[in-house]
């Protein structure tokens, strides 16, 4: 299995709902690595390193993100490996 990190721009009702939280708990519960932080304009962006299929479920679930939430789109794109610590909230 393949080691990837994809970055990824979530769009909608994203932030003040617990979003970040949520994908945290997630990430670490498929076992990734990387962070959810929120952005100025309004939208979440979240890194997520580790085994390609768990990066892909981790993606799949950035579709409808937790109860609290309303996503309306999520971009993504791989970008280069890097270690990261954890699965931080920023």
């Amino acid at each position: 299995m393949s080691q990837i990190c994809v970055k990824a721009l979530i769009k909608g009702m994203v932030q003040g709902v617990g979003f970040r939280f949520h994908t945290a708990h997630q990430g670490l519960k498929f076992g990734l690595t990387g962070y959810a932080k929120n952005l100025p304009d309004g939208s979440v962006e979240v890194l997520a390193c580790g085994h390609e299929e768990k990066v892909n479920q981790l993606l799949r679930w950035l579709e409808d993100g937790p109860r609290t939430s309303r996503v309306d789109s999520v971009e993504s794109e791989e970008v280069e490996w890097r270690h990261v610590d954890g699965f931080e909230i920023m």
